[in-house]
C-alpha cells in the first residue's frame, strides 16, 4: 500500500471526471414552459438519523473495512434509495439496477439506452433522485446526456410494479445544450426543503472558454434549485437568490464540474465536490439555511489558487482541497450517519477517481475543518452513496459496489 501523509488540510480543485478533452458537439436547446414562482415547500425527509455526541476528530480507519457487496455492473456512477431496503444503482450507459437482499435483481428498474448518449467518457446516465413522496406518486428523476449531447432532467413513473419503471413515462423537466462533451456535472438531490438541486458543469473543453461558470444567464457551471411540485414543468422557489436577475433557477455558481453533491441527512448542510483542471481538486461546504448565491470562483480560481483573470471580491473558498500529487479527479461523497459506525458520525467521505484514495473530513472542537487520507483503495471511485438505514457505499467504475463496515 502506498503511504500518504495525513496532513492534507488541503484547498483546491482539479481536472475533470473521466478526463480526455472532447471534441465540440452541437446540441439543440429546448426551453420548457416559463416557470412560475412559488414559496418553498415544507421540509421532507426519508431518513431521520439519531443525534449522537458530536465527533470532532477523524476516527481510526483500521476499525472499518470496505466490503464488496455486488459486482458485474457496467460502469456504475451513482446510487440512490427510495426510502426502503432497496438500493438503485445507475449504470452510465443508461440502465438502473436494483440491489436488494444481498444481490442484484435480474431485471433492470429502468433501461433508457435508446435515448442516452454516452459516446464521451463523461456522458451518459449520470444522476438519480427519488421524489420525497415516491411511495405515493411513484416518481423519480434522472439526469442524462441525450440527443446532440444535451442535458436532460426528466421525471419517470413506475409501471405498476415497484421494481419496474415505465420507459415511456418520461416527462422532460429541463433540457439545455452542452457545447462540449465533457463537464456535464450530472448529480441530482432533493434537499431537506423538498426542492430539487441539480449540479451542472461549465460546458466543457478546458479553461471554461465560453465563460459559463461566471455567467448568470446560463445554467452551466452551477448548482440549480427548482420546485418540481409547484409548476409545470417546475416552479422557481421564491427565495432563490437570483430569482430577480439572471436565470432564476441558479442557486450557486462559479463551478467547473461538480461531480457529486450531497446533503447531510441530519443537518441539511450541502457538500459540493468540484473537479478542477490542472493542479487542484476541491470540496465546498454550504451550511443549511445559508440562502445560496455563493460564487465558488471558477475560472478566476482553481480551488483557492489563482487561475485566470483578476478575481472579484466575495468568492467562497473551498473547505478542503488536494493537489494532483494525490489524484486527478475528485468524486464527491457522503456524510456518514450510520448507526453501525457511531465513531464516524458526521464524517464526510470523498475520494479520487484516479488514485483511489479516500479522505475523511470533519470539524474539530474549534469548528476548524480537518481532513486526511484514510483509505488507499486502488479503485476507480466514481461515487459514494447511502441506503435508507444510513449505511455507506462506494462505487467503482470497474463494476463493483463496496459497503463500509466495522472491521472484524
Amino acid at each position: 500500500m502506498r503511504r500518504y501523509l495525513p496532513l492534507l488540510l488541503l484547498f483546491g480543485l482539479s481536472c475533470s471526471f473521466f478526463i480526455p478533452e472532447p471534441t465540440p458537439t452541437s446540441a439543440p436547446t429546448q426551453t420548457p414552459a416559463p416557470p412560475t414562482e412559488t414559496s418553498t415547500p415544507a421540509p421532507t425527509s426519508t431518513h431521520t438519523p439519531t443525534p449522537t455526541e458530536p465527533v470532532t476528530t477523524l476516527p481510526d480507519p483500521s476499525t472499518v473495512r470496505w466490503t464488496q457487496v455486488v459486482g458485474g455492473l457496467n460502469s456504475p456512477v451513482a446510487m440512490a434509495h427510495a426510502g426502503d431496503g432497496r438500493l438503485f444503482i445507475v449504470e452510465q450507459p443508461g440502465v438502473i439496477r436494483i440491489f436488494e437482499g444481498g444481490g442484484l435483481l435480474a431485471d433492470p428498474f429502468l433501461d433508457i439506452r435508446d435515448r442516452v448518449v454516452d459516446s464521451g467518457n463523461e456522458q451518459g446516465l449520470l444522476g438519480l433522485a427519488f421524489h420525497p413522496d415516491h411511495a405515493a406518486n411513484g416518481w423519480f428523476y434522472v439526469n442524462y446526456t441525450g440527443a446532440g449531447g444535451a442535458t436532460f432532467i426528466s421525471r419517470f413513473s413506475l409501471a405498476g410494479d415497484p421494481n419496474r419503471a415505465d420507459p415511456g413515462s418520461e416527462k422532460v423537466i429541463l433540457n439545455f445544450s452542452q457545447p462540449f462533451a465533457n463537464h456535464n456535472g450530472g448529480d441530482l438531490a432533493f434537499g431537506p426543503d423538498g426542492t430539487l438541486y441539480i449540479a451542472t458543469g461549465d460546458g466543457g473543453s478546458a479553461g471554461d472558454p465560453q465563460g459559463n461558470a461566471q455567467n448568470l444567464n446560463t445554467l452551466l457551471g452551477k448548482v440549480l434549485r427548482i420546485d418540481v411540485d409547484g409548476g409545470d414543468p417546475y416552479a422557481i422557489p421564491a427565495d432563490n437568490p437570483f430569482a430577480g436577475s439572471g436565470r432564476p433557477e441558479i442557486w450557486d455558481y462559479g463551478l467547473r464540474n461538480p461531480w457529486r453533491i450531497a446533503f447531510d441527512s441530519l443537518t441539511g448542510d450541502l457538500y459540493i465536490a468540484d473537479v478542477g483542471q490542472g493542479a487542484w481538486e476541491e470540496v465546498n461546504f454550504e451550511p443549511a439555511g445559508s440562502g445560496g448565491g455563493f460564487n465558488y470562483g471558477w475560472d478566476f480560481r482553481e480551488g483557492a489558487h489563482p487561475f485566470e483573470g483578476v478575481a472579484p471580491g466575495g468568492l467562497t473558498d473551498p473547505v478542503a482541497e488536494y493537489s494532483h500529487n494525490f489524484g486527478c479527479s475528485v468524486s464527491g461523497g457522503v456524510v456518514v450517519r450510520s448507526p453501525t459506525l457511531q465513531a464516524w458520525d458526521g464524517v464526510y467521505l470523498y475520494g479520487d477517481f484516479c488514485s483511489g484514495l479516500v479522505w475523511g473530513m470533519i470539524r474539530d472542537a474549534s469548528a476548524a475543518w480537518q481532513t486526511a487520507v484514510l483509505f488507499d483503495t486502488g479503485l476507480r471511485i466514481t461515487s459514494f452513496g447511502a441506503d435508507a438505514a444510513g449505511e455507506v457505499y462506494l462505487l467503482d467504475r470497474g463494476g463493483a459496489v463496496f459497503r463500509l463496515e466495522p472491521a472484524p
